[in-house]
Order: structure tokens, then sequence, then C-alpha cells
């Protein structure tokens, strides 16, 4: 073979493409595909195989829309409690399927003690009370804790008495609706605001505060020190709980002062002040939620993601936000056996219900209660030092 055909026997696989070409970019197009798929997969693997991760990316956001599908589920149709006081001609008159259409959305209950009704809608044990006069009005009494609900009630009351009147073909009107509030006029949203946000705070700072700590001291081995420290364990629990304390104290005064501004315009109940013993036990209450999650947690960041799981849900489903009558019954027996629903309920009550001593001291039972079963609970699982 000469040397011109080895030259040309040569460039025939160049022709053919066996050796192309390097891009302009300096590194060939089928490795640049192979390494972003060989790192997309690791990375991809890497997040699979990280169980926080997974759970608060994909399974956390679910876990929030079940819980408000199951709270709003019956929210187009919300069904309200009231008080019939004695003979009330146009609810007594919706008879057959009228009368089984309405129980869908009131239960009607009779009674003739309308300063009992009156109060129980005050509380919160009703929606609504009505009367009605021998000239035909009817007075629907509300309150305004649920600005939702009352405007239904409204709606709904107003609608039967608009069908009363269209009954007597050819008459004038012979009922009227006079609708007006159990409490002072003068009262804002603030006022059953307040509460909710405020159980939320005093919630949300203890147990974030508990948990963190408890991880914090673990891992930088004061916890250690403490122990081999001519100290009591008394004495450190009893320091970390003053502490906070006096913090929920300071969250307190804070939300009352901006509160009662005239911008905003809470007025407080005669018993007010017992929001401040209600907010020590509650405090207790949820430092045994923190210690728990500190306990079980290695990291902070495991625990800000164990509180961050255990107060969101339990504001939500404890009224903190929004009310939560139209629960579904099972759901509501999770709520009562929550210790912020009791804190609510009981702020509430003393704050803007006039609510006394007997509103609140179950509440405190309650929650120093819950507080030593929890605590128990993590001192089961309570580690001095990381294993």
């Amino acid at each position: 073979m000469t040397a011109d055909e080895r030259t040309r026997g040569a460039a025939v696989p160049a022709q053919r493409g066996a050796a192309r070409p390097t891009p302009p970019g300096g590194q060939p197009e089928h490795e640049r595909v192979s390494a972003f798929a060989s790192l997309s997969r690791v990375m991809l693997v890497a997040f699979f195989r990280d169980k926080a991760a997974v759970f608060f990316v994909l399974l956390f956001p679910l876990m929030f829309l079940m819980l408000f599908g199951t709270l709003l589920k019956g929210a187009s149709s919300p069904h309200a409690k009231v008080a019939q006081v004695g003979a009330v001609q146009v609810l007594d008159a919706v008879q057959g399927d009228g009368r089984a259409e309405l129980e869908k959305v009131l239960t009607i209950s009779r009674t003739d003690d309308e300063a009992a009704a009156v109060e129980k809608v005050r509380k919160g044990d009703l929606d609504a009370v009505i009367t009605q006069g021998p000239d035909g009005r009817v007075v629907l009494r509300f309150s305004a804790a649920d600005q939702v609900r009352a405007g239904s009630v409204q709606g709904i009351v107003n609608s039967v008495v608009q069908q009363a009147n269209q009954a007597a073909t050819g008459k004038p009107p012979a009922f009227s609706l006079d609708v007006s509030r159990v409490e002072d006029e003068s009262l804002k949203p603030i006022q059953f605001l307040t509460p909710g946000l405020l159980g939320w705070a005093v919630a949300t700072g203890a147990v974030f505060s508990a948990s963190l700590t408890l991880v914090s001291w673990r891992k930088k081995m004061v916890l250690r020190r403490l122990r081999l420290a001519p100290v009591s364990a008394g004495a450190i629990i009893s320091s970390r709980v003053a502490v906070s304390v006096i913090t929920a104290l300071a969250q307190t005064a804070i939300f009352l002062v901006v509160a009662t501004t005239p911008f905003f315009g809470l007025k407080l109940t005669g018993n007010w002040w017992l929001i401040i013993p209600l907010v020590v036990c509650a405090t207790v209450a949820f430092m045994s939620i923190g210690l728990l999650a500190g306990s079980l947690a290695k990291t902070e960041e495991a625990a800000n993601g164990i509180s961050q799981i255990i107060v969101l849900p339990m504001s939500f489903l404890s009224g903190s936000f929004f009310p939560t009558d139209d629960m579904p019954g099972w759901l509501k027996a999770i709520s009562n056996a929550l210790p912020l629903k009791h804190l609510v309920t009981a702020a509430q009550s003393v704050l803007s219900r006039g609510g006394g001593v007997m509103d609140a001291l179950p509440a405190m039972g309650g929650l120093l209660a819950f507080a030593v079963v929890v605590t128990a609970i993590a001192w089961r699982f309570f580690r001095w030092e990381d294993a």
C-alpha cells in the first residue's frame, strides 16, 4: 500500500464521523447530557433519602390541605343553634317539608327564660335568641363573636319572615324583623380576635423556647456541665419555667396594651385580670410539649420541625384563627383534648364575654393536669447529652 492510499484510508473514518469535532463549549454534547442526568439522579436520590425533607416538602403541605378541607367541608351550609322564647308564629307555622329544610340549617330549642337564653348567646353556647311580640315584630338577638354564623342566622330568619308575609296574599306585611346584638353595639372585631391570637402567641413562644433551648444546651454540653455542677435539677427547671412565664406575661401585656388603644378599641370585662393565671398555667402546659419535642429531637432543625407540626395544626383546631363550630364530631373531640382550645375558650370568656372565676378555674386545672402527663412522658425520653 502506497503512502497516498494509507492517507486516504485514514481519512475515511474522519469523514464518516468516528471522531466528532468538539463544540465551542469545550465539552461534547452527549457528555453534557450525561452529566446533567447523573447529577439530577444523585440529587433526587439524596432528596428521597432525607426523610425530613420528604416530609416537610411533600407530606406537611398535604396535611394542611386535609386539615382545611375537613374544617371547611361544611362551610357552605353552616348549622346554627337558636333558642325560641315562647310562641314565635313565623317559626311555628313552618311545617312539613319546609320544617325539615329549616331544621337542616337551624337547631331550634324552646325556652321561657329569655334572660338565660341571652346569656347563653353571650357566652357562645347559642348563636341567637328569637322572640315575637303581639304586633308581629320578630326580634332576633345574636352574638358578634362569629360574623359568618351571625350573618347566616340573620339571612335564614329574614327568609322565614318574608315567606310568612308572602303567604298572606293581598294583605299588608304581618311580620317585621328587628335584629340586634347581645353585646354592646360599640364593640369591635378586636374583642373576639384578641383571645385567639394571644393564645397562639403564648403557645408558640413556650413550645419553641423549651424545645430549641433543650436541644441547644444538650449539643453545647451545657446540660452536662449543669448536671456535674452543684445545682439541683429543680433549680434548673424552675429558672427555665420562670423565664418562659415572664416572656408570656410580657406578650400578654403587649397584646392588651395595643388592643385597648383607641385605634383597635378592645374593651376589657371586669374579670380580665384572670387572663394572668390562665397564661401562667398555659405556659407550663405548652412548655411540657416543648420539653417532649426537645427530648425527641437531636438537632435544632428537627426540634423546630417537630414544634411546627404540633403548634400549627393545634392553632387551627383550637379556634385561634377562626371558629370551629362547623367541625365534624370526631374532630371536635380532638379539639377539646388540646390545651390551646381550653386557653382560647377561657380567654374569650374572661376578656370578652364577662366570664368569671368559675369560667377560668376548670381551664387552669386542665392545663396543669396536661402539663403533668406530658412532662412525665418527656422525662422518659430526656437525655443530658447526645448519645
